[in-house]
């Protein structure tokens, strides 16, 4: 029944009472389950949270293996990543309108059909462009089961907690990615990734399972599919995926290539197209009058911000470890800490939120991040995993710790604003999210490039005979070899080769601590400019976000009744 004040639950007649209802069409009832029950959705939910974040946690976790396996080149294993981008970028839109206009339960039997179809193909191994189109498929899949994990956590927190649970699902995503890099090496055989596959197939199985065997209660319906629909979001993932080829080929291309002016063009013209419908629209999916106030313009501003900071970790710490000749197997340990720490980030986000101010968190977020990745810049050539394991474990808990307020901001200003609204809400905050990691790494690869060729020429300006210190460093690298060479002419050869390797890691390192740096900059002009706004509300006793505030407290006081 789509009746808002009416709903009866169509398998066992249950009718469900005022304070059940959902809040938003295509979102499900929130009934009083017993305690079995509410501990089995919270469960659940947890476990397509974390199936989700694992799509694309295992493709990061095992791109050396994933290459290997397939043949790929850096081209071939980045059009990967654009797969998976490009689809989990976009769809929250369109599958929020699938909610609304084909109720919960179709959108959950073809969400998880979907995963179970897209890891299938994958442990099949059929070949590079099934798994490109398994890669695009497992997107979609991914965006969808972040929606199902905040209903199943929903229906297993009680009433006065609902709130958290999109806190609790968005740090489930982030936890997925230091997890599956941590069991990832046990799951890897000679690296063959047939067993990877197969686990992501069994825990996509049990998602699968689980979801029937525990439904969500059903919910209301509402016609919200238009004609003009069709064209805007097929130019909205046009643009997306344009963008999305833009920043994964330039950095691996670099950024002259000439077709990537070409996937700019594109971009521009599909999200250009895609606005220029939704401004002229009676019902549009994008409100870009309201999108374009300041508020949420600086909300996605800092979202997107966030995570270019939190690429500190992503690129630099990894690209780092990388760079000094660790592998997955040696960092085990490392990334059980940072899956620790992003835990303690959810749990501590969910337990200290408080609607009333939900600045501040983001500003101690920020400012931790800021002192991690200035800590950072002491690293060198003989830099352990160990020695990050407090910068890093902050940051991992700082990164969790600043997108629950950002998010719950971001959702209270569109629930106040009208259930509309919503939906445009969630587009943006997922762009930014998903194009603000992107572009985060190509920054900082694109910055780390440049700083890597500049201590090169530099350090190769003293690499001369008639430096004292490098004719000494030779003449001891041409007596390490000349046990195994015997050739004199190989023997100076291969003693250069050596030092030159270790001028080539220890100028990388160098352009390491010079992103760390930068992102430390970055972080303390990010805490400037959050912190002033925040000091001058304060200081007048002025909250941003009253009128918001005063929805939140009648929408929970509609479920206490």
């Amino acid at each position: 029944m789509t009746d808002r004040n009416s709903l009866v639950d169509d398998v066992d007649g249950y009718r469900f009472k005022p304070h059940e209802l959902p809040i938003l069409p295509g979102s499900p009832a929130n009934p009083d389950h017993p305690p079995g029950r509410r501990a089995a959705y919270l469960g659940i939910g947890i476990l397509l949270g974390l199936i989700g974040g694992a799509q694309n946690g295992f493709l990061i976790a095992n791109s050396p293996a994933l290459r290997a396996g397939f043949a790929l080149t850096p081209v071939e294993e980045g059009w990967l990543t654009v797969a998976f981008y490009s689809t989990y970028a976009c769809m929250s839109m369109l599958l929020f309108r699938v909610r609304q206009e084909f109720g919960v339960q179709p959108f959950v039997r073809w969400a998880m059909a979907g995963l179970v179809a897209a890891n299938f193909v994958q442990m099949m191994g059929p070949g590079y462009y099934p798994e490109l189109a398994a890669r695009a498929v497992a997107g979609i899949a991914a965006s969808g089961l972040s929606a199902l994990s905040v209903y199943y956590l929903m229906q297993g927190l009680p009433p006065a907690l609902r709130v958290g649970g999109l806190i609790i699902s968005l740090g489930l995503i982030q936890f997925a990615f230091p997890l599956t890099r941590a069991i990832s090496p046990a799951l890897l055989v000679d690296g063959d990734m047939d067993h990877v596959f197969q686990f992501q197939f069994a825990m996509s199985l049990l998602g699968f399972g689980l979801v029937y065997w525990l439904r969500l209660p059903p919910g209301l319906r509402k016609g919200t599919f238009e004609k003009l629909d069709i064209p805007s979001i097929a130019l909205f993932m046009l643009g997306v995926g344009a963008l999305c080829a833009f920043l994964v080929q330039g950095r691996i291309q670099w950024w002259d290539t000439p077709w990537l002016g070409y996937a700019l063009v594109a971009a521009i013209v599909g999200l250009g197209g895609c606005f220029l419908i939704e401004a002229n629209r009676k019902s549009p999916m994008l409100d870009l009058s309201w999108l374009s106030s300041r508020a949420i313009l600086g909300l996605a501003a800092i979202g997107a911000t966030v995570r270019i900071l939190v690429a500190e970790q992503g690129f630099g710490a990894s690209g780092l470890f990388a760079a000094l000749g660790y592998g997955n197997e040696q960092l085990t340990g490392y990334f059980w800490i940072l899956a620790g720490a992003t835990f303690g980030g959810v749990v501590l986000s969910v337990v200290r939120l408080d609607p009333k101010d939900l600045t501040r968190p983001v500003l101690f977020a920020v400012a931790v991040i800021c002192v991690a990745a200035f800590a950072d810049t002491r690293t060198g050539v003989m830099t352990r995993p160990q020695d990050l394991y407090a910068t890093q474990a902050a940051i991992a808990f700082a990164a969790v710790f600043a997108m629950g307020p950002i998010m719950m901001e971001g959702m209270l200003r569109a629930l106040a604003a009208g259930q509309s609204y919503v939906i445009s809400f969630i587009a943006v905050f997922s762009l930014s999210q998903s194009i603000g990691g992107l572009a985060g790494i190509s920054l900082l690869s694109a910055f780390h490039t440049i700083r890597l060729k500049t201590h090169l020429i530099d350090a190769g300006s003293t690499l001369t005979l008639g430096n004292s210190k490098f004719a000494e460093a030779l003449s001891n690298a041409v007596q390490r070899v000349a046990p195994a060479q015997a050739d004199p002419a190989l023997q100076q050869q291969a003693a250069a080769s050596n030092i030159s390797q270790q001028v080539g890691r220890e100028a990388a390192v160098l352009a390491f601590n010079d992103v760390f740096f930068l992102i430390g900059m970055l972080a303390a002009a990010t805490f400037a400019v959050l912190a002033m706004p925040w000091l001058i509300n304060k200081i007048r006793g002025h909250n941003p976000l009253a009128k918001e505030l005063a929805f939140l407290e009648a929408m929970l006081a509609r479920t206490r009744k």
